[in-house]
């Protein structure tokens, strides 16, 4: 038996993952793959599944076996993030939720940002909402940063959303990651 594994060009790998957080919600992380398998952005998906319990686990690798699927031993909240991290062979990567997704192009663009931008971090996503996608309060508040922007590609931020950024992978593990005791809900934090 041979290998006929394909090596791609340098040219032709993804140079960004996105990493899917779901618990119970097997509808939604559905649709959420769905929409990020026909971007148009070359990118890998890794689905964490937080040890649910309505077969999320099961549906993701039935319909979308070119995911990678990690499932964690138990519910870590935001800390499952980083268990799909760890998976991440990519240059950049960039989160979001089991509802929640990135709009065709925009993640081409954050990588092109951040190439152009190297003291960047992490870039947060402008997130809409609704029917009409109005622009996220919290994005609001942020776009108003009083923090200079020196340069930077955009405005200068003291946070992020965890649900909705892209980071340079070696600067997220650097951090160490989501710290498991918040669980869910100011995550960003200490990051």
């Amino acid at each position: 038996m041979t290998d006929e594994r394909v090596v791609l060009p340098d040219a032709d790998r993804a140079r960004l993952s996105v990493v899917v957080l779901t618990y119970n919600r097997a509808d939604q992380v559905i649709d959420t793959l769905a929409r990020l398998a026909v971007l148009p952005d070359r990118i890998e998906i890794i689905a964490v599944d937080n040890a649910s319990t309505d077969g999320t686990a099961g549906r993701i690798a039935a319909n979308f076996p070119f995911v990678k699927l990690v499932a964690a031993p138990c519910n870590l909240g935001a800390a499952g993030r980083n268990l799909g991290v760890a998976r991440v062979q990519t240059e950049y990567v960039a989160f979001c939720d089991d509802d929640t997704w990135w709009t065709p192009g925009s993640l081409s663009r954050a990588v092109d940002v951040l190439d152009a931008a190297p003291r960047v971090g992490v870039l947060n996503a402008r997130v809409v909402v609704g029917e009409h996608g109005a622009i996220d309060e919290t994005c609001e508040r942020m776009r108003d940063s009083p923090l200079a922007r020196d340069g930077l590609p955009g405005p200068a931020l003291i946070g992020f959303m965890a649900g909705g950024c892209v980071f340079r992978t070696d600067v997220f593990r650097q951090t160490g990651g989501y710290e498991p005791r918040l669980f869910i809900g100011g995550e960003e934090a200490l990051v």
